[in-house]
């Protein structure tokens, strides 16, 4: 069908073009709300009508005479209707939505991939300093990065996932102090324990390793601890490479990997915050005030002018934040994502502010943000608020042992990102309709088991039903699915262009919906040989999209439920 929507959509072009030049580049086809409406529908008409000074009906009623004399349309298209003020609805004819069965057996796992556009991006997520487990929000903000990270690969984007932390700031100190404690004996509690220390059941196992000189290795470092509950230094390092380690399981649980850990203390030893507070200095964009310097960030449309470094002499924290960004550009990233919670949203105007004020080429609008809110979790009907390892959280690896992988991977990824999430450990377990991830993994399973009985039975595999005839597939439920499955590309598309992975969830929601329907409705296993093969065919086309979608949420698509 991809092949029919080019023609249908270089018809609908030069239509266009007939009634004003240079309007074809616009074509475009959206889907009808209600199935009753057709199949496809354009709303050029009205859109022309103003500049073009003309009726939207009569113009539609031109469009309509000339799409219809169009070959494309008179070979795919059984009808064009004109409705209200100028909607165009177009039927196709069954052989036009069939097209898509081959389309998706033919291509099987890349079916709605993009080309490469030779282009690359950098998604920045997850980002925690490592002072603690991973918490429920770290694990909305990783399946987020990942499934995003996977969107663009779909449309030819070449990826690149990197995590940045600092490992030297007032969090680590803090987590270095409590550390150093806990090996002395002390004890959130006990006399003199401070009240800014990390409390955490995790706190006293560092404290146990290091004291017994144990080596821990990370995916960026690798470190031996000394013992020595006096030296400072060694507790720091060794805490950073015990946590990223933690860090590291956690994400390994949640099948995420990245390709860099960038250090924010790199950015200091390697000059490269000096050197871009350098460059905003040179660009005028600077100025002295009550013994501290401030950036003229007003004149980027922020609120108001920030200050860049403290009179003590120390830079605030949006400062190594454009150094940083600075980087991504001088590295060759054109496009970068990051994605963040909505604690971060202040920053966004001063860090555009900065990189626009350091006049290195950098466009507005970079970089892109995904800001996320927090998730809050439930069981029993009762909100669960700690975990005895964090000592004040839900951590990540609470939530997949509680649940699996996969569930928590759709279920964060089933809103947007900037509404609240409830996530129901009670509903996640459930293996009925109500679950959505079991409802779309099930209808891949129930695919699957049809095919391994025609496979047991006729020996027939999926191969062989590439080129099989497809007229069979005329019933309206035949016809819902594979319009579904026609519209998965378009769907990857704006999806990958809003930052909108539950847009794939609610699709693969839709696609489960229209299968269970399909299955109620039409027997596939059939006598009849030709009407067998079809059906066979679209469920087995069916599956692939399945899985294709959930592979996308990086979401399992098992054949066994």
């Amino acid at each position: 069908m991809l092949l029919v929507k080019q023609e249908l959509l270089a018809a609908l072009a030069a239509g266009l073009e007939k009634l004003s030049p240079g309007a074809g580049g616009k074509a475009a086809f959206e889907s009808p709300k209600m199935a009753s409406h057709g199949d496809l529908a354009c709303t050029a008409a009205m859109q022309m009508a103003k500049p073009l000074k003309a009726n939207p009906r009569q113009l539609a009623e031109t469009l309509r005479t000339d799409l219809l004399a169009s070959p494309a349309f008179q070979q795919w298209v059984d009808a064009v209707e004109i409705a209200g003020p100028g909607f165009i609805n177009i039927r196709l004819k069954p052989a036009a939505k069939q097209a898509v069965v081959h389309d998706v057996l033919a291509s099987g796992a890349k079916y709605g991939n993009q080309t490469s556009n030779g282009q690359r991006v950098l998604v920045e997520f997850v980002s925690a300093n490592p002072t603690g487990p991973l918490h429920v929000g770290h694990g909305r903000q990783a399946a987020l990065g990942d499934a995003i990270c996977n969107l663009f690969a779909t449309q030819g984007w070449d990826v690149y996932r990197e995590f940045y932390y600092n490992d030297a700031g007032v969090q680590i100190a803090t987590l270095a102090n409590s550390t150093q404690l806990r090996a002395k004996g002390l004890k959130p509690g006990d006399a003199g324990w401070p009240e800014a220390a990390y409390n955490g059941d995790y706190i006293a196992d560092i404290a146990q390793d290091f004291k017994a000189r144990q080596t821990v290795k990370a995916d960026d470092r690798e470190f031996t601890a000394s013992g020595d509950v006096d030296d400072l230094d060694s507790i720091r390092q060794f805490a950073v490479a015990y946590l990223r380690h933690e860090q590291d399981l956690d994400l390994q649980a949640f099948q995420v990997k990245f390709d860099n850990y960038y250090l924010e203390s790199s950015l200091y030893t390697s000059g490269k915050v000096e050197a871009a507070v350098q460059k905003l200095i040179a660009a005028g964009k600077t100025y002295e005030q009550d013994g501290a310097l401030w950036l003229r960030s007003t004149d980027y449309g922020d609120d108001k002018d920030r200050v860049m470094r403290k009179s003590d002499g120390t830079y605030t924290y949006f400062v190594p934040d454009v150094a940083y960004h600075i980087t991504k550009w001088e590295r060759g990233f054109p496009k970068v994502v990051n994605i963040q919670g909505t604690d971060h949203h202040g920053t966004i105007a001063r860090v555009r502010a900065g990189l626009q004020a350091a006049n290195v080429g950098i466009p507005e609008g970079y970089p892109d943000y995904v800001l996320h809110t927090m998730v809050r979790v439930m069981r029993g009907g009762e909100e669960v608020k700690i975990s005895k390892r964090a000592g004040s959280y839900v951590t990540l690896r609470d939530l997949i042992e509680w649940t699996s992988t996969d569930a928590v991977r759709f279920f964060l990824l089933s809103r947007k990102p900037d509404t609240e999430y409830i996530f129901d450990i009670d509903l996640a377990l459930a293996q009925n309709n109500d679950n959505p991830v079991y409802y779309v993994q099930y209808a891949h399973a129930r695919i699957c088991s049809v095919l391994a009985q025609w496979a047991e039975k006729d020996g027939g595999s999926a191969a062989s039903l590439q080129g099989v005839d497809l007229s069979p597939l005329e019933s309206p439920q035949a016809q819902a699915l594979m319009l579904l499955l026609a519209r998965y590309p378009d769907m990857l598309t704006a999806a990958a262009q809003d930052f909108a992975p539950h847009d794939v969830t609610f699709y693969l929601r839709e696609l489960a919906a229209a299968y269970h329907s399909y299955y109620d409705a039409e027997r596939i296993l059939v006598d009849d040989e030709a009407v067998k093969k079809a059906r066979l065919a679209l469920v087995a086309a069916t599956a692939q999209v399945l899985h294709n979608g959930l592979a996308v949420l990086g979401v399992s698509a098992p054949t066994k439920m």
